[in-house]
């Protein structure tokens, strides 16, 4: 269980230092809720979150992602994997919880991603033949 506090710590140090991405593997015992979570810092960002169970039971596992107000945007039960991609209408930390509830001896194995990445405004291109310009103030 200490081991489990200092893994989810450790990845919440990672997010503080602006890491915008982590691939990271873990384990849930058996009747266990393991959550993480990740900040947004302006509302249209996009979050990336993928997830697959590599061993345990029959490769399955609950799921749901949370807004900064507690509303699940997003969940599933029994599912092996899964790959989403969401736009973030809320500033700050979301969840991303999973949970085992479902086995009462089996420990699963989860490799994850969860992303957060802004999508800068990019200029369209200049046409053939024609010079960009840009405004100076």
């Amino acid at each position: 269980m200490l081991e489990r506090i200092i893994f989810s710590l450790l990845f919440l140090l990672r997010l503080s230092l602006l890491v915008r991405g982590s691939a990271l593997t873990t384990a849930i015992s058996a009747n266990e809720r393991l959550c993480f979570y990740a900040d947004v810092d302006k509302a249209g960002e996009k979050i990336g979150f993928y997830f697959a169970v590599q061993s345990g039971g029959s490769f399955d596992i609950d799921f749901d992602i949370k807004d900064p107000n507690d509303k699940i945007l997003l969940d599933g039960q029994r599912e092996r994997q899964g790959d989403y991609v969401l736009t973030a209408n809320t500033v700050g930390e979301y969840a991303f919880c999973f949970e085992n509830d479902m086995s009462t001896l089996t420990e699963k194995l989860i490799d994850f991603d969860i992303m957060v990445e802004s999508e800068p405004r990019r200029e369209a291109p200049a046409k053939p033949g024609q010079i960009a310009s840009r405004l100076v103030p």
